[in-house]
């Protein structure tokens, strides 16, 4: 573990690592003294990645002097598994009360099947067949069914609003809705210590853009990039702005300006890719994702970005679609 990354911010906080198989090796979840501990988000399951995450997470709260047991409230930016994976051990030890973001609550209501349907849909029409198309299906399946075992929506107690302030132990929490990476994702800042923190889950992430996933293949894609686009220029507007950003992945860093405008870059970045592919005769979304993959990356995640990038490219008006075999194809307007 970076100890550089445990010392950044205020005394208040702490950071519990937990290690992975994917870049940047680690996922972090915070526990704050706040009159009583509040976790925000909650790392790796066991049964996924590298190591022993429960221990990882027993003993990244030993450091702080707290158990799972002492845990009061539980806030969470987003559902992914990585993010919500320790839920059901906070649950078995401790009382805590349960904060998520609103938007949760219907997409985990979403029969799983019917998820699916629409995801063969939706990825048929885009292209994928075969292997790659059994695949999409079965991981929106499955996300959404190991997601909510995670996380049961009975376990929680404040479904949180875009732009609630609202209470836990002394702090009081502002959510601001951030979606792009994840359709509900919300972040939260607060005054701790005398500065202004903000707990940004996989959003103003140092290192890298998240990978623009929002809801998948499901229909959501369609708004995907308007939607990124929103939430970038709502972590601009916090004001104030925050001292510190409390990221799940990279460092806690200074710079929440440098990386929304990063991130900002990176976006229209990836447009002019998908616009320079379907210029040079890339037609379908696996070909887009195969070219923004190049030979060392997995398409896996990069579908939904390059289905949405042709989605708002069309919508824009500078790509045309047209339907052959039930298959839309991409040309330059």
């Amino acid at each position: 573990m970076n100890e550089s990354r445990l010392r950044a911010g205020t005394d208040s906080v702490g950071r519990v690592e937990f290690e992975v198989e994917f870049p940047p090796g680690h996922v972090a979840c915070y526990v704050v003294d706040a009159g009583g501990p509040v976790l925000v988000d909650a790392g790796m399951p066991d049964e996924r990645g590298v190591g022993g995450h429960g221990e990882a997470f027993r003993e990244g709260l030993a450091r702080y002097d707290h158990e799972v047991a002492d845990i009061e409230h539980l806030v969470l930016t987003h559902p992914h598994v990585d993010h919500i994976g320790q839920i059901p051990a906070v649950l078995e030890a401790a009382d805590p009360t349960v904060h998520a973001p609103v938007g949760v609550r219907e997409r985990f209501a979403r029969d799983a099947e019917a998820l699916a349907e629409r995801v063969r849909t939706n990825a048929s029409a885009a292209g994928l067949s075969g292997d790659q198309l059994d695949d999409a299906v079965e991981m929106a399946r499955e996300s959404l069914e190991r997601d909510r075992s995670l996380l049961p929506p009975t376990a929680v107690d404040h479904w949180v609003d875009p732009g609630e302030t609202f209470t836990v132990g002394d702090l009081d929490l502002t959510a601001t809705h951030t979606p792009g990476h994840q359709a509900d994702h919300l972040v939260y800042a607060a005054d701790i210590d005398g500065e202004r923190a903000l707990f940004s889950g996989d959003a103003a992430i140092q290192p890298f853009r998240p990978v623009l996933i929002h809801d998948g293949l499901d229909d959501g894609y369609r708004e995907a990039f308007a939607a990124y686009r929103r939430g970038l220029d709502r972590l601009a507007a916090l004001d104030p702005t925050p001292d510190h950003v409390y990221p799940d992945h990279g460092p806690v860093h200074d710079d929440l300006a440098g990386v929304v405008e990063r991130d900002r870059g990176s976006l229209e970045r990836r447009l002019d890719g998908v616009r320079e592919q379907v210029a040079t005769g890339v037609r379908t979304v696996p070909g887009v994702a195969m070219g923004i993959a190049g030979d060392d990356r997995s398409v896996r995640y990069l579908l939904p970005e390059a289905m949405s990038a042709l989605a708002h490219l069309e919508s824009e008006g500078e790509v045309v679609a047209t339907v052959e075999d039930g298959v839309r194809y991409y040309d330059p307007a």
